[in-house]
């Protein structure tokens, strides 16, 4: 215990360092997802393919994979951020693909009538996504969407090794002068455990205040 409790700013500050990779990168992620699930039910062919594509090749390649091509292969192109942007960019554009598969799932319990109903009051295909079938097929998924957030929170633990310093990077430095890994990742798994709790709760909070009763 004494372990922990010797480097508590040192914990502080690698959680925070993930909170603030884990916020971004959710943020990130769900914008990035909003224009892939338009493109998932748009009328347009070549846009269809194109979000099909996207959600195909993120979930089937891991994020390990992904953030050692986006550290190490793209400045190779002469594409570079600094390491912190680097992760949050590549985490969100990987967990983007699971938000995008969320929301259409949420897309496909709307009623179809409801759509044809825009449309006979003029909206285009745009504004209806928008206006009408989105805020929709949000509230019929919260309680997924915030499932998809718990795992980005946990996703962003392999930012560590590409040489992110966050939660569980520094706990591993911790551990390599301290040697007690049961009390350090004990703690460690008590804080990720903590923020999940915190991103259930707000879910279920939602989900009660928002939920469409069918």
């Amino acid at each position: 215990m004494n372990a922990l409790l010797d480097h508590l700013d040192e914990f502080a500050e690698g959680a925070l360092f993930t909170v603030e990779l884990f916020a971004l990168s959710a943020v990130g992620a769900f914008v990035i997802a909003l224009f892939i699930v338009a493109f998932r039910v748009a009328p347009v062919t070549p846009l269809r393919m194109f979000g099909t594509a996207y959600v195909e090749v993120f979930q089937n390649v891991p994020l390990l994979a992904w953030l050692v091509i986006f550290v190490f292969a793209l400045p190779e192109i002469g594409i570079q951020f600094d390491l912190f942007t680097t992760a949050v960019i590549a985490i969100s554009m990987y967990s983007a693909a699971y938000y995008a598969e969320t929301l259409r799932t949420g897309i496909n319990t709307v009623a179809t009538g409801q759509a044809e109903a825009a449309r006979a009051l003029g909206l285009g295909f745009g504004a209806s996504l928008r206006s009408v079938v989105l805020p929709q097929a949000l509230r019929s998924v919260i309680q997924p969407l915030g499932n998809v957030t718990v795992a980005l929170l946990m996703n962003t633990a392999l930012a560590g090794a590409v040489g992110v310093v966050e939660l569980t990077t520094t706990t591993n430095r911790i551990n390599l002068i301290e040697a007690e890994p049961i009390v350090l990742f004990t703690g460690a798994g008590v804080l990720y455990a903590l923020l999940a709790v915190v991103i259930t709760v707000v879910t279920g909070l939602l989900e009660r205040k928002l939920v469409i009763h069918r």
